[in-house]
């Protein structure tokens, strides 16, 4: 909807244009109404992700504790792994903002110290580079990034030299391969449900992400850790989460208007 409304604001200002420069003799979009503007993006709030987080680490806590029961069963092995990905994934996510195309695909390579690298993406189905084509760099938090090294020294030690690959997010723990978008998507979503979470959405944590850096004034920022091209991009879909700071030119207006001396 977004794309659609900016569409025809920069065809209604063209057709103005050509009718004010005399290249045509009347507006033809005069009498139109263009589609309603889009609503602000929605994201998770803290408390939501907070509530996400414990839901997910209590799983993994019970996954842990049925493979302890049975340490070399399969079922509770693969249990487990699932698990501890869906808490990479919240944790990840909600503090990267990197789109679910890019969380699907990223490696262990990526990760240099604190330092991720979004280079690739998922679109479709395949793989490629980001949807912007440009390479970004971000820092985690540092919690983040011990749950990824972490997550993988406990399964190289648990099942050494099964891994085939350095996938973060895999079907299983050989990470021969990495998981869908869509893969993902239903793993969060079963995750919101669980956690009693209203209308989970692997894409509202994005969100979530670009709500907080814009309503801290950090505009550029978040372009940058978003992968937005500028920031005007930015601004169009988070404009909602920028304080509202005109307090005093209100209070000047009012003295003015009073016959007063700004």
């Amino acid at each position: 909807m977004s794309t659609v409304s900016g569409r025809w604001l920069v065809l209604r200002s063209a057709v103005s244009w050509a009718v004010t420069e005399g290249v045509l003799r009347s507006n033809p979009l005069a009498e139109m109404r263009g589609p309603p503007r889009p609503a602000p993006r929605q994201h998770h709030s803290i408390a939501e992700v907070r509530r996400l987080l414990r839901s997910a680490e209590a799983i993994v806590a019970s996954a842990r504790q049925a493979l302890s029961l049975e340490p070399l069963a399969r079922g509770p092995q693969r249990a487990l792994f699932s698990a501890e990905q869906g808490l990479l994934l919240v944790r990840l996510a909600a503090d990267s903002g990197a789109r679910r195309g890019e969380l699907a695909v990223l490696r262990l390579g990526d990760l240099h110290g604190r330092v991720l690298t979004i280079e690739r993406g998922l679109s479709h189905g395949v793989l490629g580079s980001t949807k912007t084509g440009r390479t970004r760099r971000l820092t985690l938090g540092a919690t983040t990034t011990l749950l990824i090294c972490d997550h993988f020294a406990s399964w190289q030690q648990r099942c050494p030299g099964l891994a085939k690959d350095d996938w973060l997010f895999a079907p299983d723990s050989t990470r021969a391969t990495y998981m869908t978008a869509e893969a993902l998507s239903h793993k969060f979503h079963r995750l919101g449900v669980a956690a009693g979470v209203a209308r989970p959405a692997l894409h509202r944590l994005r969100h979530g992400v670009a709500t907080h850096l814009v309503d801290q004034g950090k505009l550029l920022k978040a372009q940058a850790r978003l992968g937005h091209r500028d920031p005007t991009t930015t601004l169009r879909h988070y404009s909602h989460a920028v304080a509202l700071d005109d307090e005093d030119v209100a209070d000047d207006l009012d003295r003015l208007l009073n016959g007063e001396r700004c």
